[in-house]
């Protein structure tokens, strides 16, 4: 059993940590308050009893509500797993049938990996848990994290070079850079993909930044080469269909080269310079550790895909 200093508690009325994390949800002394049904004078003195007890101001009045200071945004790391776990300690938690289930599962990932993974994890959803649903938001590395915490999704799926320590991560599978085309259009001796071959054809670009110039155009500069984009893209349902119709290549990774080769008859190739590998991964907040749901789509997850090569 672990020890408890009592002592440490004596000036802490524990309800105290309900007015923190209400505050941390509203931003409002007002709105806090009526999220707790008590008044907005209680909740002043009860914000005032946290402060001193953690002897930081915790929140302050900015344009935008009531801001939580650094050592607020440290302490919600430490007070929501705690009251989530004492929250499931007083309800006892049903385990998750999937059969009989009705819910609703946000997940954040890129359109790519939702063109690749999700109509996969939709037919098995059908199958096992009719009654559950998904809402795919789209993001990225950098936006993943953020969307977890603020609530947004459940869980994220993408390359996530690093994580906070309360989000967790597990790999799905290894991803490079590949070439496709459509073999009517493009002839491609003996199967190989040269250089010179590379180079003479024009490309298409998916681009975040919606720019003519990107990852591989760095890594063909290096090697004294350019090659010609005529279109650059956010968007990744728009290349294959234009490559459908004309001589040019792109590069894509290849879980979407997967799905365009299956869907369209498309063609793909290594490319004849070296890239670097890459690895999709689920991320998750220590949060929904518990969340027999969450776990059990977690598990879909790495049934489908742990290992998985697409091409």
């Amino acid at each position: 059993m672990i020890d408890i200093t009592e002592t440490d508690f004596r000036n802490l009325d524990l309800n105290l940590l309900l007015v923190f994390h209400a505050l941390m949800r509203e931003r409002s002394v007002t709105r806090a308050a009526r999220r707790l049904f008590i008044g907005q004078p209680a909740l002043s003195g009860a914000l005032k009893r946290l402060r001193l007890a953690f002897a930081d101001e915790l929140f302050v009045r900015t344009s935008h509500g009531m801001g939580p200071t650094p050592r607020a945004i440290e302490l919600a790391r430490a007070i929501d797993p705690l009251l989530v776990t004492l929250q499931q300690a007083f309800h006892q938690r049903p385990s998750f049938d999937p059969v009989a289930a009705e819910r609703v599962f946000r997940i954040g990932l890129s359109d790519a990996l939702e063109v690749a993974l999700i109509p996969e994890v939709m037919r098995r959803i059908a199958s096992l848990a009719p009654g559950v649903r998904l809402i795919c938001h789209l993001t990225d590395g950098r936006r993943a994290s953020d969307m977890l915490d603020a609530g947004e999704i459940e869980l994220a799926v993408g390359v996530f070079l690093e994580a906070p320590s309360w989000q967790q991560r597990r790999a799905l599978f290894d991803w490079t850079f590949v070439c496709i085309y459509n073999p009517q259009e493009v002839k491609v001796t003996g199967g190989t993909l040269s250089m010179e071959q590379y180079l003479a054809y024009p490309h298409l670009l998916t681009s975040f930044n919606a720019d003519l110039h990107g990852f591989i155009d760095d890594q063909l500069e290096k090697l004294g080469h350019t090659r010609r984009v005529v279109l650059s893209s956010r968007n990744f349902a728009t290349s294959p269909l234009i490559i459908r119709q004309m001589e040019a290549f792109t590069t894509v990774p290849t879980f979407v080269a997967g799905a365009w080769r299956e869907a369209l008859g498309l063609s793909v190739s290594k490319l004849p310079f070296d890239v670097p590998t890459h690895v999709v991964s689920l991320m998750w907040s220590n949060l929904n550790d518990a969340d027999a749901g969450l776990a059990w789509l977690m598990t879909q997850f790495v049934a489908l895909f742990s290992g998985k090569a697409f091409v």
